[in-house]
């Protein structure tokens, strides 16, 4: 009796074990911002006239610290940011830091991670400015998180130059295209 009852104190110190941890155990961000995001919206020209726009930012799994990104962000008067890359995790965060930017003065950091009900993209100081447009910013942008659907064309992005060339960069520390 002794014997069961020690035997059914230590699974029960098991099980508290597991679900402390995995109450505590943050998720990584890795696998929980992976998916396709996007926001179709009304956009404009300094004419008057309007048309329609669509911002979209995907985001693959690569290895279980890091994942593919790529953000397509409209702004006004036809502006617009592009940029792909590989971003590590950091905590709750992607992180992309690129290892070399158009302007050498800027030291592009850009981060991927969840704010309440959005996706959002920030490069803090606006130091990613050489991958956007005149009117565009890779400064607090967000997407609705709500947005977030499985990647239906993983075959056709896996085979994209842009993807190539981003898996290329992280796994060498160069520019694939420079």
């Amino acid at each position: 009796m002794a014997g069961e009852a020690g035997r059914l104190k230590r699974i029960a110190l098991v099980v508290a074990a597991l679900g402390c941890c995995a109450a505590t155990g943050a998720s990584s961000p890795v696998q929980t911002l992976a998916g396709r995001y996007s926001s179709h919206f009304q956009n404009g020209l300094v004419d008057g006239s309007t048309y329609w726009s669509d911002d979209v930012v995907e985001i693959v799994p690569v290895s279980a610290d890091a994942a593919y990104f790529r953000a397509e962000l409209q702004f006004y008067n036809g502006h617009s940011c592009s940029i792909a890359g590989v971003a590590k995790a950091q905590g709750d965060t992607l992180v992309y830091r690129a290892p070399v930017t158009p302007d050498p003065d800027d030291h592009c950091v850009l981060t991927v991670r969840r704010k309440g009900a959005s996706l959002l993209l920030d490069d803090g100081d606006n130091s990613c400015k050489s991958y956007c447009g005149a009117r565009g910013s890779l400064g607090d942008q967000t997407l609705p998180w709500k947005s977030k659907r499985p990647i239906a064309y993983m075959a056709r992005l896996k085979g994209s130059s842009t993807y190539r060339d981003a898996l290329a960069e992280w796994r060498t520390g160069k520019p694939a295209n420079p």
